[in-house]
């Protein structure tokens, strides 16, 4: 018996080094080597070893990143060595001032520097004794942190055990954040929940971090950079910060790859500048840049003042923020019907673009930030997202403001007899029950269609490039298209005489209208704007669906069997698919030849490109993009629109776009379009 136990415990550990190993290879290194039902299989085994043998259950296991029960309060950690803030600076200016200041400190000596991201996230501190993750700790003030272990070991990409040979007793600090997709996402679902939205980034990872139920904030998608060797016992033997990086690299931390070794201040402001001009093309926020002096004995000669370090500091970007006044609120309607408050404000220039309008999510929102009109307000703006009003500055109301009204509002389009309707089209409008948004009821509503339009035609959808506002408003005007579906009818002579269009500009977007006949079906199905039914989850249901005749057919009960779906999601979805206008939509895509099923998987399982998956970006010289993707796909690979951690390979043409600093982001293998050819069989 003793020998059977001795052999599932060895069959445990071999398991735990198995996912350990997948896991730093796909939260690390970007590179996986299974498929995430392979892996799942693997979590699977040892969830069921380690509950059928419970003496055998550790800490450690890559299992107990998730599901522990809540704690009932933080416990306090004493940082042994504290966790300072940096000073920062704002121009050249300054930043020439403060390098003055280094090298008179250091008498001249010889000093370079190593510069790094400072990313708008929550610092902690990791410990680990005799290889294990033993405290995970909050900055606090500095010299006391909160003990947030459970929570820290939910984040995939922290190692809870280190390689054999590790140090027996070492402590590493860190930046946890939350990546800008992931804090949209959340704030989507917490507004659709009517619950306070996080202002930004830092706020969300530092709320996550901050639960006292580690299963939320496993939910989250957090994710971390070690940026700094706190202290270690028994390997002193690097001089300088960078090989520290490396060091801790090797032993499987997660180093962000855009840290730079740099030898002059003139190739920091170049750092600066390169990252000043590309920092909306980075996953996360990021505020500025960090440089340190590369030299340990330097930083140890230089020591701190206060709470701050002399050797290093904080070279901020200009603000994304501003205050503005809020001159109104008005009303737009979404292409599911919802009615939008969006804030008119006076014109502002919030990094480099002068913004006017700016989203307010919904009415309870407002009420919870007590926002009003006429309030001097905070508005951030963060890349291609709307700029959104974060809150009031209550401190300069006048007595003049007021609270706003969604229904007063809406009664404003009806004044003879002062009922709420849509401001577009005059129809009622209804709230549903446990929801925050109104919605008008006409399906028919012109605003609803230009919207839904334009969702439809989007690059994650259809990807239907030239239909945009402007075209998706003249083709309702014309009365040419009631439903996405009348676009794979249009003609040529139908919409070259619409405005600002010609027969070239006619002949292009009836082409890309045809060509999206191709899309795959997760593209179609986020297309249809099913309430509730994202990217992620419509590549779900694609999958086990496989056509849009079965997802027709599924019932509450089949859906909810889909890991992630709830009975909101399922009746979201059974609802639209009941609605016969919808399924007339369905009726027009099926005969115009728009592909509604996908390729069984084991058609490609032995072609040459089976299982990689490739996104192009930039121009081709051998064949348009759409030939490119469909040679693709005939040889068993994947074309897909958007880098993600499951791309394989960038193709990257000429004039690339965001997708290649997206591809560097995620350590995705860039080739060229000679690559390809090669890839394709041909020659270039």
């Amino acid at each position: 018996m003793s020998e059977n136990l001795e052999e599932i415990r060895q069959k445990i550990e071999k398991l735990r080094e198995e996912i350990n190993h997948h896991n730093y290879l796909y939260y690390v290194l970007n590179s996986p080597e299974i498929s995430d039902a392979e892996y799942d299989e693997l979590m699977r085994t040892l969830r069921q070893l380690e509950e059928q043998y419970p003496q055998f259950l550790t800490p450690d296991s890559p299992t107990q990143r998730v599901g522990a029960a809540p704690v009932e309060a933080f416990g306090i950690v004493e940082h042994r060595i504290p966790l300072l803030s940096l000073a920062d600076v704002g121009n050249d200016e300054e930043l020439e001032a403060w390098y003055k200041r280094l090298l008179k400190l250091i008498n001249g000596q010889y000093c370079n520097f190593v510069c790094e991201h400072k990313i708008d996230g929550l610092a902690v501190s990791l410990t680990y004794i005799n290889g294990r993750l033993e405290i995970g700790a909050t900055r606090g003030d500095g010299y006391r942190g909160e003990n947030v272990t459970q929570n820290i070991r939910t984040i995939r990409s922290v190692p809870l055990t280190l390689p054999k040979g590790a140090p027996p007793a070492l402590e590493v600090r860190g930046e946890v954040y939350l990546p800008k997709s992931g804090f949209y996402k959340l704030n989507e679902e917490r507004a659709a929940e009517g619950l306070p939205l996080f202002a930004n980034p830092r706020n969300a990872a530092a709320g996550s971090v901050r639960q006292l139920d580690p299963r939320i904030t496993a939910k989250r998608p957090l994710d971390i950079y070690i940026y700094h060797l706190g202290w270690i016992e028994g390997d002193s033997s690097r001089e300088t910060h960078w090989e520290n990086l490396e060091y801790l690299k090797s032993l499987g931390f997660k180093i962000n790859p855009h840290n730079r070794l740099v030898s002059s201040l003139e190739e920091v402001k170049k750092y600066y500048r390169e990252w000043l001009e590309k920092r909306e093309s980075l996953i996360y926020e990021a505020d500025g840049i960090v440089i340190k002096v590369n030299q340990l004995r330097l930083q140890e000669q230089l020591g701190a003042v206060g709470r701050e370090p002399r050797w290093a500091i904080a070279y901020k970007f200009p603000p994304v923020e501003a205050t503005t006044r809020l001159i109104d609120i008005e009303i737009s309607v979404g292409r599911t019907g919802s009615l939008n408050p969006v804030a008119v404000l006076e014109p502002v220039a919030i990094g480099g673009v002068t913004v006017s309008r700016a989203a307010l999510h919904n009415e309870d929102d407002i009420h919870r930030k007590d926002i009003r009109i006429g309030d001097i307000v905070i508005v951030r703006r963060a890349g291609d997202v709307i700029p959104e009003v974060v809150g009031p500055v209550k401190g300069k109301r006048t007595g003049n403001e007021t609270v706003f009204s969604m229904l007063e509002v809406l009664k404003k389009f009806d004044p003879e007899n002062r009922k709420p309707v849509c401001p577009a089209c005059g129809s009622g409008v209804i709230k549903l029950e446990d929801e925050v948004m109104y919605y008008c009821t006409n399906a028919a509503c012109p605003a609803q269609l230009q919207e839904h339009l334009q969702h439809f035609a989007s690059r994650a959808a259809m990807d239907i490039r030239g239909l945009g506002e402007r075209i998706s408003l003249a083709l309702i005007k014309a009365n040419l298209v009631r439903d996405v579906g009348d676009l794979y009818y249009l003609k040529k002579e139908q919409i070259e005489n619409l405005e600002r269009m010609g027969p070239k500009s006619a002949a292009k977007l009836i082409e890309q209208i045809q060509n999206s006949k191709n899309r795959p079906l997760p593209n179609v199905i986020f297309a249809l704007g099913i309430r509730h039914v994202g990217e992620e989850m419509a590549e779900r249901l694609a999958k086990h669906f496989n056509s849009i005749d079965q997802l027709q057919k599924a019932s509450i009960e089949d859906l909810m069997k889909i890991p992630t779906i709830g009975p909101k999601i399922a009746e979201s979805i059974v609802s639209f698919f009941s609605l016969e206008r919808n399924q007339q939509i369905i009726i027009k895509l099926k005969r115009a030849g728009v592909k509604l099923h996908e390729e069984k998987a084991t058609v490609t399982e032995n072609l040459p490109l089976s299982g990689l998956e490739f996104v192009i970006t930039g121009k081709l010289k051998s064949f348009t993009r759409e030939e490119a993707e469909e040679l693709i796909r005939a040889l068993g690979g994947t074309a897909k629109s958007d880098v993600t951690r499951k791309t394989n390979y960038l193709v990257v043409g000429e004039d690339p776009g965001s997708k290649l600093a997206r591809a560097r982001e995620l350590g995705v293998q860039q080739i060229t379009e000679e690559d390809l050819l090669k890839f394709l069989g041909k020659k270039s």
